[in-house]
């Protein structure tokens, strides 16, 4: 009896892909006329690439980062976790309980590759619901050139 458990190699988001995930999400941005920051992290919460529009906030890169790598670690949107991080929610003590600071509100968006998470984008700046467009937009856009 066989006890392989090996899954099917997946391709790891790479410095092209987070190209397309910041271009599509500046270009997004752009056409609302918002100026945002843009993160991407791969797998293991590593930095892969991130822009800032000279015109952005200081602060929209942190925020931008965080919002990925809280996407990252709980492998959803973090439009999806706002209300689990109230006071009595499940998630209200988490961002004390990891070694990065978590942000809940909307921008960061996993990035998966057949079924599988690979990373992650964050993108601050705007309004957190068009934060959320933005990056939706540009993993749609990925999504597109993996097809």
């Amino acid at each position: 009896m066989s006890t392989n458990t090996a899954q099917t190699p997946i391709t790891p988001l790479t410095t092209q892909d987070a190209d397309t995930l910041i271009t599509a999400a500046r270009r997004a941005a752009e056409a609302a006329g918002v100026t945002v920051s843009v993160t991407v992290l791969d797998a293991g919460g590593h930095l892969l690439a991130f822009r800032r529009d000279d015109q952005a906030v200081l602060i929209s890169g942190e925020t931008s980062t965080r919002k990925a790598y809280t996407a990252l670690q709980l492998n959803a949107p973090t439009a999806d976790l706002v209300d689990l991080v109230k006071p009595d929610g499940p998630f209200h003590s988490l961002p004390t309980a990891l070694d990065k600071p978590l942000l809940f509100i909307a921008g960061g968006i996993p990035v998966h590759r057949d079924g599988r998470l690979i990373g992650a984008i964050g993108v601050g700046g705007g309004a957190p619901e068009q934060d959320h467009g933005f990056a939706a937009a540009a993993v749609d856009a990925l999504t597109e050139l993996d097809r």
